[in-house]
């Protein structure tokens, strides 16, 4: 479909890895593209150990359940992001098995944002070569806003990773639940199979998908533009900061990470609190600016 290929290589030039080299579909969401993801990247080390922080979306852990895979949860720092002084240590105590790395390229909750260049050091220190490892990025929510604010981290292919997936249904707004999954080419051969029944050789998770979805992501994509979607993110993280200060002004505890639209507040005691909190974050902003809300023990 002309519009799938379309989408794709929009997030292929973004993610900066040329059209020969890559290989995605449009998925049916985040779920899904860890699920691809982190199948590549088990077919590439069967015996590999998988690698995630303990702020990890859901479905990383479920993943790894369903693939019967080994599964070392790592500990998070204060902000969600991996803590990579405790991976060191894990990895070193693994070292006779490879390593599959699942990144939260901005936590659910907390909006935490591994930092990728860090963990490569790390994995490069404890001696891994580029085919003892394997990273995918679970780059959700912030996979589309991160390369609009200058100094963030660059997710790039031009980095060892081996795959990236991002929501469509989240920033971009599309009605429908739907994403998007770019690995290397190279890659894919190991497990897709011609399939006579469609007359096409096949590497989804799912076989048969949703036609629309491709449409929905593109005409986001092309509606709003470089410069709309630009604008976007900057309005998101305006009103995710003031939002935090009216917040902090009404005396409630509440933290943002640095290039996050995610508010983390104290988790209320009654429901005034809940209410006098709510009312503040609907005054900030309508539903478009994609600002979300979480609340958390006060221990944040």
């Amino acid at each position: 479909m002309k519009f799938e290929v379309s989408v794709l290589d929009w997030f292929a030039k973004l993610w900066e890895i040329e059209k020969n080299e890559y290989w995605g579909y449009v998925t049916t969401g985040g779920t899904e593209g860890n699920l691809h993801g982190i199948l590549v990247g088990r077919e590439q080390l069967p015996d590999g150990i998988l690698y995630t922080s303990e702020d990890s979306h859901y479905s990383i852990f479920k993943i790894a359940r369903m693939y019967r895979m080994r599964c070392v949860k790592v500990a998070s720092l204060i902000s969600g992001e991996i803590d990579c002084a405790q991976l060191e240590t894990s990895l070193l105590a693994n070292k006779d098995k490879p390593a599959i790395i699942n990144l939260n390229i901005g936590t659910t909750l907390k909006g935490g944002i591994n930092d990728l260049d860090l963990v490569i050091k790390t994995i490069d220190k404890c001696g891994f070569t580029n085919d003892q490892f394997y990273i995918h990025c679970d780059d959700a929510l912030f996979g589309i806003m991160l390369p609009f604010m200058k100094q963030a981290l660059r997710i790039s292919f031009k980095k060892p990773i081996g795959s990236v997936t991002i929501s469509g249904h989240k920033f971009l707004g599309c009605p429908s639940p739907c994403g998007v999954l770019i690995t290397r080419l190279k890659y894919i051969n190991a497990f897709s199979r011609d399939v006579d029944y469609i007359a096409s050789r096949d590497a989804t998770i799912t076989g048969s998908r949703c036609g629309h979805a491709p449409v929905f992501l593109w005409y986001a994509l092309t509606i709003k533009g470089l410069t709309g979607l630009e604008n976007e993110v900057h309005n998101c993280i305006f009103k995710a900061r003031y939002l935090l200060n009216q917040l902090r002004g009404a005396g409630i505890g509440a933290m943002l990470n640095e290039y996050s639209n995610i508010v983390v507040f104290e988790r209320p005691l009654d429901d005034n609190f809940t209410l006098q909190s709510l009312c503040i974050a609907k005054d900030v902003g309508s539903r478009n600016c994609a600002c979300s809300i979480h609340k958390l023990s006060r221990n944040y």
